[in-house]
């Protein structure tokens, strides 16, 4: 009998752990500098695109776990960076709003993008694009089975 399929080598979902790993640390250091975690880097780009969306919008487009995103937002409201403030029309929704200061960090962010892009130095742009459809492709299946 052979094992050969359970050798970390031949794991594609290793590979994905291992890079996802490394983009996080890769991140750790410039978003230290905002005084931000990668998870609530990813949410302040979801509201800087749009703004006073509900909770589960912002789960949906960030898939970010609900009971995670809950910790995130109150973290970040500690930090001023936004408020969570009751629905006009629907009392028992709440909106993710950003202050002032939320929206003013999209400025001191604005070079982390290319900061971290140009660490990848071994891929071109058009490999970087077939990759993140290559991404897509495995969140979409894996998204239809969960």
């Amino acid at each position: 009998m052979s094992f050969e399929q359970l050798t970390l080598k031949n794991q594609l979902c290793h590979r994905l752990y291992m890079a996802s790993n490394s983009i996080v640390r890769a991140y750790r250091e410039p978003l230290m500098k905002l005084n931000i975690t990668y998870p609530q880097y990813v949410v302040m780009m979801a509201l800087w695109e749009q703004d006073k969306v509900t909770i589960a919008a912002l789960v949906e487009t960030t898939m970010i776990d609900g009971g995670a995103m809950t910790q995130i937002l109150k973290k970040m409201a500690d930090k001023g960076l936004l408020e969570i403030i009751k629905d006009q029309y629907d009392k028992r929704k709440r909106l993710v709003d950003l202050t002032p200061q939320g929206q003013a960090l999209k400025i001191k962010a604005v070079n982390i993008p290319n900061e971290i892009s140009c660490q990848f130095s071994s891929i071109n742009s058009v490999q970087a694009g077939q990759l993140m459809q290559l991404l897509d492709l495995v969140v979409n299946d894996l998204a239809d089975k969960t």
